[in-house]
């Protein structure tokens, strides 16, 4: 109990001291928010740019176009084959008349397409693999390009991997540039830190002759690295609230010309959570270096 009212004196001694310097107290907090939201905001865009793919793409096709003539017999022996085959779940086969009636349905072109005076268009197979995996589906496209009877054959979903490619690389970029504003962060907690030992190293030379631990000592300064890197970390959450909703606006009206209810994602609870957990780490881990470096160096004379 003794130790907890401790901890509690030293945290509101901590927050009396980040008033009574509101100025640059305000001013590390904003730096510290806008850091941290650069990356949290391309983690933010990643992730809605993710939800809208695989909301678009769906289960992964691969369609197989039937060459010209090929008979009734082997367009059976082909879907036998291709229902027997280990890395396919399931098939459809869509006769070149209904996929001539699905077109003229769906394309609004029914007088042009009416006119034609034959079907222009091939049998066709819908393969849904069992491995959705870009190296499976891949696989499965190049084997099945070599079958016989097969005009052409089409993975629908390739350019979701390709987003997918994109999405990684994204991830990556996010990450540096997290890494990067980590150390600067750590760098400003350990220069505002090294500033508060300096001009309290009487107090602190008093301390030491009275039987003062180095842990005792140290303790407020853990604190304020801490406090300073929670409040950095709401601060670089409310700056991508705002930002998320403002920018929500201009995606919901670029979303209706399309018939779509995209929106940015905001930060979920989880998320939340870990930014300022993190926030509150990268300050204390600041002021531990910053104490470890310069406290010893500090004896009474």
């Amino acid at each position: 109990m003794k130790t907890l009212l401790e901890h509690l004196r030293v945290l509101r001694h901590t927050l009396q001291r980040l008033l009574l310097t509101p100025n640059a107290t305000l001013l590390n907090i904003l730096i510290i928010g806008i850091a941290l939201s650069l990356p949290v905001g391309g983690y933010v865009l990643l992730k809605s740019v993710q939800l809208l793919g695989a909301q678009i793409s769906g289960t992964p096709q691969i369609s197989v176009f039937l060459a010209t003539g090929t008979s009734d017999g082997d367009i059976e022996r082909i879907g036998d084959k291709l229902k027997q085959h280990a890395a396919i779940q399931r098939i459809e086969f869509v006769p070149r008349a209904l996929a001539l009636k699905k077109l003229q349905q769906s394309s609004g072109l029914s007088d042009v397409i009416g006119g034609l005076s034959q079907n222009p268009l091939p049998d066709a197979f819908i393969i849904y693999p069992k491995d959705d995996s870009v190296a499976a589906l891949e696989a499965l496209r190049d084997e099945l390009n070599a079958w016989q009877h097969f005009e052409h054959v089409q993975l629908d979903s390739a350019w979701i991997h390709k987003l997918e490619a994109l999405l990684n690389f994204g991830r990556t970029a996010v990450a540096i540039l997290a890494a990067l504003l980590s150390f600067a962060l750590i760098a400003i907690t350990f220069n505002t830190i090294r500033l508060q030992i300096l001009t309290r190293r009487e107090e602190i030379e008093v301390s030491k002759l009275i039987g003062a631990t180095d842990a005792f000592i140290r303790r407020p300064f853990l604190y304020f690295g801490l406090t300073q890197g929670l409040l950095g970390g709401i601060a670089a959450w409310l700056l991508v609230a705002a930002s998320l909703q403002l920018l929500n606006y201009q995606v919901g009206a670029l979303a209706q010309l399309y018939a779509s209810n995209f929106s940015l994602q905001h930060l979920s609870a989880g998320d939340s959570l870990t930014l300022l957990g993190f926030s509150a780490y990268l300050g204390w881990l600041g002021a531990w270096f910053s104490v470890s470096q310069h406290l010893w160096q500090i004896e009474p004379r």
